[in-house]
């Protein structure tokens, strides 16, 4: 078994080590996310954490990990009366981002069930995971399947199963970490609020952290027996800590005081529900705890609205976490108590020099000698009459995107096998049970009737006696089931001199906008392709992050020719390159142009026969036509009519009229076919 990198190893990111430590303080906390960017030690933090947890008694046997001085009453291996201990180690289960259902919360075990003639429950993650650490890393690329079953277990300390003819319920409390990186797509909502805390983390910008990190990460690879050895007494120390701080944690009190600061922060930040309330208070409770305090105080308060709130702010994918921190200590003084505390100050810590001293946890160890408002458009005189310096008469700064709407579903038509989202009717893994078929390779889903009534003919010619099934391979039977995908929702938007109108402009990437957040909530990857000037380019390739798009988009500048038939060219190439690495994703082409088209020989019949290659692929498309005025061309409605789509007109582009529109793409689309 290889040794952990030591916690107390970790070279900076104070908040995530003090995150984690607090719940390991206590439990209720929580977990914590930890959003940041790769190679910044989130999955070495939280990995070795689970080496400081004290070690837990279990009743022996038990395949949930009952705790003898209160067994589970309920547990399926009990009764547990009168039954031996055993002491183990703190558990610390991954959860793989590709893991099965059956997998994460258990099922029948069907060998047991084939052979023997006997229902069997096979436990799962959740059992394995209880009174330790469920610990996902990508968290925010976790199948929706899994999400709900893992929202469902943290919110009633239990995991209820009943499928093929088992009906199974088993504690399952466990401290929650996740850790992922927003460049590859943000979290569920319903998920990120189960989440107690949430840290941010990033790379030290300071030479001397970053040679001490890499001093240290080498002299661990090198002799990782060794390196923990170095670090075993601030290891030990922080463990004895851990425990201390749980049995002083019942005593710490929480005075009205720190409590009225607490409702109005919440409030004051305007967070929905109860939870931050709650998660604020046990995390006040448990900072005290660590610091060996028996009251909380103004401080502790503070440092629990910088943990807790951050997450539970984001009304929508593109708002950035974060707390306004002067707002935060203006709240707490207005509604600041005298009960935490003489004069509120902290009590000294017990031993300032002991490790992690105060609220942090200990770092030092040894030397192991290892801007707001419109911007004036280019071009365009600002309020003192001059044309900004820097800019030519030929293009546009970027202008801002109008308020998003909500837009209703957008679908692809037909009946996919992509990867498991929230868009289009899809053959998945996971979903409602439609029939079953002979396994093409591993068998992955068995439909257990169908297997049975497969085998049951044959029982008497292949001499059965006993009570098990006896069961050939040619008898097996796959599930197969139908639920939803995510698709790729690629846009193609005309950012010409045509279309530079600030206001027409500022409406398109309003519209635009709403169709990227429509996708974050449907677990679709996005893509932005812009054309202008004299080419085309992929201004945001696939990607799950909508943050990204929306970013690109808001900062996408207006001007010059208008080059349709090589952002059409760019775009088809990009799905080509996409569908060798994704096959199974279907795309939805969203055109954004008033359809007229300049430079080369011939620009619009050459943006027509660009157009076809999608039709003859038989990619769903939408145009919104954005041309605007008393006179109008009507082109992009033809250029619809050769990608086998249909437009829309930028006046009528909101909610409704998009829903529609893509319904008649769709009916375009069969009609074509």
């Amino acid at each position: 078994m290889s040794t952990p990198f030591p916690f107390t190893a970790v070279v900076g990111q104070d908040d995530l080590r003090l995150a984690l430590l607090l719940n390991a303080v206590s439990p209720a906390v929580g977990g914590v996310l930890v959003r940041g960017e790769k190679g910044t030690a989130k999955s070495t933090a939280v990995r070795a954490l689970s080496a400081l947890l004290p070690a837990v008694d279990v009743v022996t046997g038990c395949r949930f990990s009952c705790d003898p001085a209160a067994p589970d009453p309920a547990c399926p291996d009990g009764p547990h009366e009168v039954e031996a201990s055993t002491t183990r180690p703190a558990r610390m289960v991954e959860l793989p981002v590709g893991a099965s259902e059956d997998r994460l919360v258990g099922a029948l075990d069907i060998e047991r069930a084939l052979s023997e003639g006997v229902k069997a429950f096979e436990p799962g993650l959740l059992a394995d995971a209880h009174r330790g650490i469920l610990y996902v890393d990508e968290v925010n690329l976790l199948h929706d399947h899994l999400v709900d079953l893992l929202l469902d277990a943290a919110a009633m300390g239990a995991s209820y199963v009943e499928r093929e003819g088992v009906s199974v319920r088993h504690a399952a409390r466990f401290l929650l970490v996740g850790t992922m990186n927003p460049e590859e797509g943000e979290l569920r909502p319903q998920l990120l609020d189960r989440f107690g805390l949430t840290v941010e983390v990033a790379a030290s910008r300071e030479p001397d952290q970053r040679v001490e990190v890499v001093r240290r990460r080498l002299a661990h690879d090198d002799d990782p027996a060794a390196f923990a050895a170095r670090w075993a007494d601030e290891e030990s120390a922080v463990r004895a800590r851990i425990v201390a701080a749980r049995a002083l944690l019942p005593s710490v009190r929480l005075g009205d005081g720190p409590l009225r600061q607490i409702a109005a922060t919440c409030a004051a930040f305007e967070v929905d529900g109860m939870r931050a309330d709650i998660v604020m208070a046990r995390t006040a409770t448990a900072l005290a705890a660590w610091a060996g305090r028996t009251e909380v105080i103004a401080e502790d308060v503070r440092q629990a609205a910088l943990l807790a709130l951050p997450h539970r702010r984001r009304r929508n994918p593109f708002d950035a976490p974060g707390l306004d921190e002067d707002k935060l200590d203006e709240t707490l003084e207005e509604f600041g108590g005298s009960d935490g505390g003489p004069d509120d100050e902290p009590d000294p810590d017990p031993d300032p020099d002991g490790p992690g001293g105060g609220g942090q946890p200990p770092q030092d160890g040894p030397d192991d000698g290892s801007p707001a408002g419109d911007v004036p458009a280019q071009g365009e005189p600002s309020d003192d009459g001059q044309t900004p310096a820097g800019q030519g008469a030929g293009e546009q700064s970027p202008v801002r995107a109008a308020e998003p709407f909500r837009t209703k579903m957008l679908s692809v038509p037909g009946l996919g096998e992509g990867a498991a989202g929230r868009r289009s009717r899809a053959r998945t893994e996971h979903g409602r049970t439609t029939g079953s078929r002979r396994p093409r390779g591993a068998l992955t889903k068995l439909h257990l009737a169908a297997t049975v009534q497969a085998a049951a003919p044959h029982q008497l010619a292949r001499g059965r006696s006993g009570r098990g099934l006896v069961v050939r391979r040619d008898d097996l039977r796959q599930a197969t089931r139908e639920g939803r995908e995510g698709n790729l929702v690629l846009f193609v938007v005309d950012a010409s001199g045509s279309m530079a109108a600030r206001q027409r402009m500022s409406a398109v990437k309003g519209a635009v906008l709403s169709l990227l957040l429509d996708a974050y909530q449907r677990r679709d990857k996005v893509g932005l392709v812009t054309f202008r000037g004299s080419a085309a380019e992929v201004a945001l390739p696939p990607t799950s992050s909508v943050d990204a798009a929306a970013a690109r988009l808001e900062s996408l500048p207006t001007g010059g020719r208008t080059p349709l038939a090589a952002g059409l060219l760019r775009a088809h190439e990009v799905l080509r390159v996409e569908r060798l690495r994704d096959a199974a994703r279907r795309p939805l082409v969203v055109v954004v142009t008033d359809g007229r088209a300049t430079g080369g020989a011939e620009p619009v019949a050459t943006a027509e026969r660009a157009a076809r290659l999608f039709a003859a692929d038989g990619v769903a498309s939408v145009v919104v036509d954005c041309e605007t005025g008393p006179v109008r061309l009507g082109l992009a409605g033809r250029l619809a009519g050769e990608l086998g789509g249909a437009p829309v007109t930028l006046d009528a582009l909101r909610a409704d009229s998009i829903a529609g529109l893509v319904r008649d793409v769709q009916g375009t689309s069969r009609r074509a076919a």
